[in-house]
């Protein structure tokens, strides 16, 4: 894939960024930044605990995929959210995402879907 374009890299730099931030606010929940004195896993419970260091790690990874332009990273963020996204939509009690929070994912979503698509566009009108 080519992200070699200016639209493209620096699309690819603010998604990367909020994709990090995403994944550090994650992870500061899963080490229980905020919660007080009660375990992150009794707020969550064990699955919830599980998904959340999967998602909140693949975010992480993700995010300095995109920052090289590497294609792995849209491909891992993209996949990562839309299993995050259906998790939650179905009813998944261990998946729980605020408002802002399901916003963010699925701006992520479509962003990361409308650059492997244009990416992918590009690449077979230029072969």
């Amino acid at each position: 894939m080519d992200f070699r374009s200016e639209f493209a890299s620096r699309t690819l730099r603010i998604v990367a960024i909020v994709a990090l931030l995403l994944g550090l606010s994650d992870a500061s929940q899963l080490l229980g930044v905020s919660s007080g004195a009660q375990s992150p896993i009794e707020i969550l419970g064990p699955a919830g605990f599980a998904y959340l260091t999967a998602f909140s790690i693949a975010q992480l990874f993700a995010s300095v995929g995109l920052w090289m332009r590497a294609s792995w990273g849209a491909v891992l963020l993209g996949a990562a959210t839309a299993v995050e996204l259906l998790l939650f939509v179905t009813g998944s009690p261990d998946v729980k995402i605020g408002i802002i929070g399901f916003i963010v994912r699925l701006g992520l979503l479509i962003s990361v879907a409308a650059l492997l698509f244009l990416s992918f566009r590009n690449r077979t009108t230029h072969e």
